[in-house]
């Protein structure tokens, strides 16, 4: 992500805060992908085609979906918004809009005066009215640069709320009561990583001889959820590269990803595909997303997978993760497994603690 030319500051001085302790608020609601934007209507015509560009972009799981869906308020409509999950507060600094005084009512005279002169448009406020909420409040000297920042920023803007909305799953999910940590201690053992299992996915296969571990969850019904682990011994980072790593996947689903009867498989498709290179916990990887299907056209979906290689166990691995749900929007599906995803640990990463809890399990 590159931020060297957006400067998001902390509030100096704000009012109309909550001022009781972050406990005591109501826990945000309404749906992950919907952003409530508060600003004024003839403001919002001149800003509404950057921020469609921004956070309307289409994602394919094969059905277009977008990322995220804008709804706009007007200022007036500020106390009913205080209680949604994603706030937009947008205004030129000045204009004289309701929306534009109520932001200088509640930014620092410092913060204003950057935002005069350019040098801060962004703001993020967590928890600002509710629980596990983002309030971001975006502004500028005028309302084409204020249409302009929305665009050079969107790779920002679009991360904000996508690791809000990754938090707050990772708090519905990483749940102790919903954890199978027999499973968890089983393959920490054997194999020298982790990853969260919920108990709803099985352990659908474990074969050592290719470093490969599949969890399903739902098998044979209309929302199945996939996801495997696979690693190569005694690798090498030259293999972080999007050719190997389709390669790679598509063996290993050729193998295991089949039909009962073997007569068709799993593969990538060339549709909608994209690689690049991401931080994975603290680890330089290569996240590849995309759209599966079956090799005779039977079934598809979308997946996303994180490759990487790491120094002490000079091991490549790759994390990946499938949903298979005709039926359903499949946008929330894949974030779930992509935040399940991202609890992976390598055997140095767990700690001891982590590791005597789990193999009293076996115990």
């Amino acid at each position: 992500m590159n931020i060297s030319k957006l400067l998001v500051v902390a509030f100096v001085a704000i009012q109309l805060f909550s001022t009781g302790c972050g406990e005591n608020k109501n826990r945000a609601i309404g749906n992950e992908d919907d952003i409530y934007i508060v600003a004024d209507s003839v403001e919002f015509a001149e800003i509404e085609g950057a921020l469609l560009t921004v956070f309307g972009k289409i994602i394919y799981t094969p059905q277009s979906e977008s990322m995220f869906n804008l709804i706009r308020k007007n200022y007036s409509d500020l106390e009913k918004v205080k209680k949604y999950k994603n706030v937009i507060i947008a205004a030129p600094i000045n204009s004289g809009s309701l929306t534009s005084k109520y932001i200088n009512s509640v930014l620092s005279k410092d913060v204003i005066k950057l935002v005069q002169e350019d040098s801060t448009s962004i703001i993020n406020k967590n928890d600002l009215w509710s629980r596990d909420q983002l309030v971001m409040f975006i502004s500028a000297s005028s309302i084409e640069k204020l249409s302009q920042i929305i665009l050079n920023n969107h790779e920002n803007l679009i991360y904000y709320f996508q690791k809000a909305s990754d938090t707050r799953l990772k708090k519905s999910l990483y749940n102790p009561t919903y954890e199978d940590k027999l499973v968890e201690a089983k393959l920490l053992k054997s194999y020298d990583w982790l990853i969260y299992v919920q108990t709803d996915f099985k352990l659908a296969l474990d074969k050592p001889e290719d470093n490969f571990v599949w969890l399903r969850r739902s098998p044979g019904s209309d929302m199945e959820r996939w996801i495997f682990v696979h690693w190569i011994e005694n690798s090498s980072p030259a293999l972080l590269n999007s050719d190997s790593i389709n390669a790679i996947r598509n063996r290993m689903t050729e193998k295991y990803y089949t039909t009962s009867n073997d007569s068709a498989y799993v593969e990538i498709t060339n549709d909608f595909r994209t690689s690049k290179e991401v931080n994975f916990n603290n680890k330089y990887a290569i996240m590849t997303q995309g759209l599966w299907n079956m090799s005779d056209g039977s079934m598809g979906g979308p997946f996303i997978s994180y490759t990487f290689y790491d120094e002490a166990s000079k091991r490549l691995y790759m994390v990946d993760g499938s949903i298979y749900a005709p039926k359903y929007y499949k946008k929330l599906l894949i974030q779930q497994v992509d935040v399940i995803l991202k609890s992976f640990l390598t055997g140095k990463e767990v700690t001891k603690d982590q590791r005597e809890m789990l193999f009293d399990e076996l115990e």
